[in-house]
């Protein structure tokens, strides 16, 4: 009997613990910076954008994940909501019209709106020389890294403007500034998401929508693995990298957090380097 009770006192205890850790998560989700914000993010199923998206919902954000493949999906919604983080997903490439307005009605069915978007997703083949580059190549890159972001975003626009403003985070790379021989196309992809990220902030401006871009350097994901794990491009990267290790994604998340907060209320159009060092431009 004695034993029994124990138990029973020791089963109240651990579902008195549940219920209070679950108290505290949603009390904490709900006094976050990005408190009730939605945000979309697409690409965002592990690396970089899997950090960002944990950190966005961890902010207080409701955040909507996705991703070519529907079991990456499945997989990272599992894990945040395992977490106790508001977090939906669904299917999406990014350089398909039907897959990026299935993107916008998910958050729009699920949230209600969009407040902020955080553009992860891309692609990065190995072709070499520039002037190498197949057209194929170069329509494959150019849609999904430099074209795609724009339409999503004019998407999006009308559920922001509804919301008298909103937040946009391009995703650039280091490879804009100092250029690797072996990624000709992306480079110059990455670049054009310089241009894209300044010229969108004055256009969208005086609809309250701020636009900056995360410049990531060497961060240590399995998009990159092919670069890191290369001893020789490592080892003349690291004369550059004060800090002399690679990048994680969490490195990433804060930034973005940040830019889509209120403290940067008076921050667009910037982009903003996380590389462990300052090239010299």
């Amino acid at each position: 009997m004695f034993k029994s009770v124990a138990q029973a006192r020791r089963g109240s205890l651990t579902l008195a613990a549940s219920l209070l850790l679950r108290s505290i998560s949603s009390r904490a989700n709900d006094k976050g910076k990005l408190a009730n914000k939605v945000a979309v993010i697409p690409g965002s199923t592990n690396g970089i954008g899997f950090a960002i998206a944990r950190r966005l919902a961890q902010d207080g954000a409701h955040v909507v994940v996705s991703s070519r493949k529907q079991q990456n999906v499945d997989r990272a919604v599992a894990a945040l909501q395992g977490e106790g983080l508001s977090v939906m997903g669904t299917q999406c490439h990014v350089g398909k019209a039907e897959d990026r307005e299935r993107l916008v009605t998910t958050a729009l069915e699920h949230y209600g709106g969009v407040d902020i978007m955080v553009c992860v997703a891309a692609v990065n083949p190995l072709v070499g020389s520039t002037l190498g580059s197949s057209e194929q190549v170069w329509d494959k890159i150019l849609s999904v890294n430099v074209k795609a972001p724009a339409l999503l975003l004019s998407q999006v626009l009308p559920h922001m403007e509804k919301r008298r403003g909103g937040s946009v985070v391009l995703v650039s790379s280091v490879g804009a500034y100092i250029p690797e021989v072996k990624l000709g196309a992306y480079n110059v992809s990455k670049t054009a998401i310089l241009g894209l990220t300044r010229t969108l902030s004055v256009e969208l401006a005086p609809k309250n929508i701020r636009v900056n871009c995360l410049v990531p350097g060497f961060i240590e994901t399995n998009f990159s693995q092919v670069l890191h794990d290369d001893p020789s491009l490592w080892n003349s990267m690291k004369r550059l990298y004060g800090t002399q290790r690679l990048g994680q994604p969490v490195d990433c998340a804060g930034l973005v957090s940040f830019l889509c907060s209120p403290d940067a209320s008076y921050i667009t159009g910037e982009n903003i380097m996380v590389a462990g060092f300052s090239p010299v431009l």
